[in-house]
């Protein structure tokens, strides 16, 4: 895992619809506040990873790298209209952060940014 935080910014075009494809693992509110801490938990911690690894095939195949975590991660998001604007900061790789927003939203976001 790299050491140097990064500031990754993406667009949820409409956050009330964005979804993942696993309903047990999906994002189900409706509120910027709410996604920002759902996300931040799922980088911080590994549950969700935990939790989709263990729906898969053969669990002990799953690349263990896609399961670390960054307490220090933090998420920001903003409405505005329709969309939402999220900024993330973490010292996780770009696979990680894209795995864990697959599982919440599935691909209802676009990465603006990278700083």
């Amino acid at each position: 895992m790299s050491a140097s935080k990064q500031t990754f910014f993406i667009v949820v075009s409409d956050l009330a619809k964005a979804r993942g494809q696993i309903p047990s693992l999906s994002y189900h509110g409706n509120s910027a506040e709410n996604f920002a801490a759902e996300l931040q938990a799922a980088l911080r911690e590994p549950g969700l990873w935990e939790r989709w690894r263990s729906l898969q095939p053969d669990p002990d195949a799953v690349d263990p790298l896609l399961g670390a975590s960054d307490a220090q991660a933090s998420v920001e998001a903003h409405q505005s209209d329709l969309h939402c604007d999220v900024k993330i900061a973490t010292v996780l790789p770009h696979a990680v952060l894209k795995q864990r927003l697959g599982l919440l939203i599935g691909a209802n976001w676009t990465l603006r940014d990278v700083s």
